[in-house]
């Protein structure tokens, strides 16, 4: 039988982010969260982009392309949740907008990402501010032993150094981050997706955490600011 997970507090988080690098889970949980709290999943469409496993493959000239096709449908997402009506039901969201410019420093050349800076100041995206971020964190050797047991085809390319990169980018980024309220959360070492127990634990603190920064483990979770 599915397990209930009432909130601990009156007002439960309205638009909800859960970020981290590639393979951390953050899709898995986001469906899970949305169904816990009878929302609505935001997912990136990430098979639908036609330039990521020339990317993956090979670099060079897939990466530009790949990184724009990101940014638009990542836009148009965002601007229709804007538009959306205020009293609809709570949103989770697998992606932060803010992911698209930590990528397109990694992954492009200088040359390109002045286009691409171009490109991203004249689309003037204004977000909705998140009521809860939450970031997945996980070594590099987990991200990829859970790359490799999900096995989607084109994930095969990915390379050890990349990833490195983009875990490097995404700590870099939430060490200052202040935008929202933050929930850092150690996925190497809890399964909140399958695990029942590590589940309960994660949600309960999600819906507590209503400002400041938030570190969760397994057992605990620690107020850092």
């Amino acid at each position: 039988m599915p397990v209930e997970y009432p909130p601990s507090r009156n007002e439960e988080p309205r638009f909800i982010v859960v970020e981290g690098p590639i393979g951390v889970g953050k899709t898995s949980l986001t469906r899970r969260l949305a169904a816990s709290l009878s929302g609505e999943a935001i997912l990136e469409q990430i098979s639908d982009n036609p330039f990521l496993e020339r990317f993956y493959k090979s670099g060079g000239s897939g990466a530009l392309p790949a990184q724009l096709y990101f940014l638009f449908q990542r836009a148009k997402q965002l601007e229709d949740l804007r538009q959306s009506d205020l009293f609809s039901p709570v949103r989770v969201a697998n992606f932060h907008i803010s992911k698209d410019r930590l990528y397109a420093e990694v992954s492009l050349d200088r040359e390109e990402l002045a286009l691409y800076e171009q490109m991203h100041a004249k689309m003037n995206i204004d977000p909705p501010v998140p009521d809860l971020v939450i970031y997945l964190q996980a070594s590099v050797d987990v991200l990829l032993q859970r790359i490799v047991q999900r096995a989607i085809p084109y994930e095969r390319f990915i390379e050890r150094h990349y990833l490195e990169k983009i875990t490097e980018a995404y700590a870099r980024y939430y060490h200052n981050y202040d935008e929202a309220p933050l929930l850092i959360v150690n996925a190497s070492s809890i399964d909140p997706v399958y695990n029942n127990a590590d589940y309960a634990q994660l949600f309960e603190q999600v819906c507590r955490t209503t400002s400041g920064r938030h570190f969760f483990n397994p057992t605990a979770a620690v107020a850092l600011a």
